[in-house]
Order: structure tokens, then sequence, then C-alpha cells
């Protein structure tokens, strides 16, 4: 799903095996584990006003995020009710949410795109890294014609910016071939065109998009310090979700609210002939980067009971 798809039939029942143990992609879990106990430790750096219960703070994130995803701005005073509520429980989780669900709700959200290459104006330096979001492979392991299309545009832009990092990002999702990852692959054609190895960031655990953004987020803010602005590069229809996830991330992972690391500065589109994504994908890719990750994957496979949230009012 790092392709912003539902992985293929072979897997389902694999990936949800280890969904349920917390075990996505072999290190994937520790890193997710990791991932959520940085946000928590984030969480409790800025919120010494009030103490925190991690549980009802899931419980109300989770409600927010399905409210808005099965209702939309129908569901706006719910969800200012919740953020209330979520302030006085926690109040630097308070303002985090309150962050991503301006985001999410904003009419800006992905309608700002950039077709086939980066704009202008972008830092050549390498404080840009451009972020190549993976799609699902063949089953042999190679690569379908939508993600070479996708590394196409990142190859104009890493043409255009020579100095900014390529991070590619997906893990192995090749039914037939457990050695092939998405990023390992991606990695393989831009040196092919002419990239410098050196220029290219690999990240090849990942196989949801909120993984992706949990990753990616890992490998730059430990090992590539440099980097402050990403710009994400996919399909048309993927952009927005992948904004909304990277942005909301960095809001997670801050040590402090506005004091965030990496910020998403630009964007960089295929024109797919189809596909789309629903606010309800959005909502469980956000339920998963809380940390919920049995509650996600309820949600990308259609498993997730809506009636057993409380009703709007």
């Amino acid at each position: 799903m790092s392709a912003k798809r539902k992985p293929h039939i072979h897997f389902i029942s694999f990936l949800l095996a280890l969904c349920l143990c917390v075990q996505l992609t072999g290190c994937a879990s520790s890193s997710s584990k990791e991932s959520s106990e940085s946000s928590s430790a984030a969480s409790s750096a800025d919120s010494s006003q009030t103490s925190s219960d991690p549980k009802r703070v899931g419980k109300i994130v989770e409600e927010m995020a399905v409210d808005y995803g099965s209702y939309g701005s129908e569901a706006k005073d719910k969800i200012d009710n919740l953020l209330g509520e979520l302030s006085a429980c926690d109040a630097s989780a308070g303002k985090r949410w309150k962050n991503i669900m301006d985001i999410w709700t904003s009419d800006d959200l992905g309608k700002h795109l950039n077709y086939d290459v980066l704009p202008d104006g972008l830092p050549n330096t390498d404080e840009l890294c451009i972020v190549v979001l993976g799609f699902q492979l063949n089953p042999d392991g190679t690569m379908k014609d939508e993600l070479i299309q996708r590394l196409t545009v990142a190859l104009n832009c890493a043409k255009k910016y020579p100095k900014a990092y390529i991070a590619c990002t997906g893990g192995g999702t090749a039914s037939e071939n457990e050695a092939a990852s998405e990023a390992g692959e991606m990695a393989k054609w831009l040196e092919q065109q002419g990239i410098d190895k050196k220029r290219i960031i690999t990240e090849d655990n990942s196989i949801t998009t909120a993984q992706n953004a949990i990753f990616t987020y890992d490998i730059l803010t430990s090992k590539y310090t440099s980097v402050k602005k990403l710009a994400i590069v996919s399909s048309d229809y993927h952009i927005a979700t992948g904004e909304l996830l990277f942005k909301a991330e960095s809001i997670l992972r801050a040590n402090a609210v506005g004091n965030e690391k990496l910020e998403v500065v630009s964007n960089a589109a295929w024109k797919a002939p189809s596909g789309s994504l629903s606010a309800m994908f959005q909502a469980g890719a956000l339920i998963e980067l809380s940390g919920d990750v049995k509650t996600a994957f309820n949600i990308y496979y259609d498993n997730y009971d809506i009636h057993s949230l409380p009703p709007l009012k």
C-alpha cells in the first residue's frame, strides 16, 4: 500500500497476520514502535500542564479521523468538541492534532499540483529532498508503468535541482520475489538514468503510505540532517495524501509544536489516467501514524464498523 492501492491479493492474509502482531515487514515493527514512542515522548515534552491518558488520546484521534473520513465538513462541530476533549486530556496532543486537522480539512490540500517537474524557487542545496512514493511491484519484482512514470517526474526534478537528495520509499510488494523492494528498484532505475548514487536515499521497509512517512522521517532526521524541506512526487491523485501524512508525521514527531524538523514545501505529479483515494483511507493512514496499526488496517480493508462510534450530534 505504499503504492496507494490495496496490496496484491496474495499478500492480504500475510499482511493482516503480521499487522495483528505489530510486525510489518521485518524491522518495520520495531521502527513503528520507536515512532510511536517518539511521538509520545514529543507529546509529553510540551504537555506539562496536563496528565495524558494514551488510550483516551487514541480513541479521540480515532473518532475524529473516522468522523471526518465518513462525514466530511458535516462533522466539523463534533470534531471541534473532540479537539476540546483532547486538549483537556493532553494539551500538546490537542495542539498537534488541531494543526493536523486544519491541514486535512483545508480546501488547499492537494489542489496546487505541479505536473511533470517541481516549480522554480526551491533551494538547490542538500537542504531539499525529493521524496518519491512507491507503487506496488509486479509479482516478479519488476516495476509497473505507474511507478516508472512517477520516477520520470522525479528524474526531471532531480535534474532541475542537481544538489537535492532523492528519497525512494516503498518496501517489498512483489508476491513472487521476496528480494525485490519498490525503493530498491526505484533507486536502480534512477542510477541507470545517470543520477549519482550518493544523492539517492532508499527506504525499503514500508508497505503503507503512513509507513512511507514514518520511516523516511526516521532516516532523514538521523542520517541526513542537512535536509529541512521536502517535495513529494507521486501520481496526481495521491499527492494530497502524501503531503498530509508527511506533514502530520513531522508535527507528531516534533519536540514542540511549531518546531518541526521537516517541512513539505512543494510537489510534482504524474497525471494518472485514473485513480483516487477516499477521505476514509486518509483517516486510516492518520490513525496508523498515531500508532494504532490494527484499526488502520481494519479501515484499509473495509472491516471497520463505523457504528461502534457515537453518532454525529
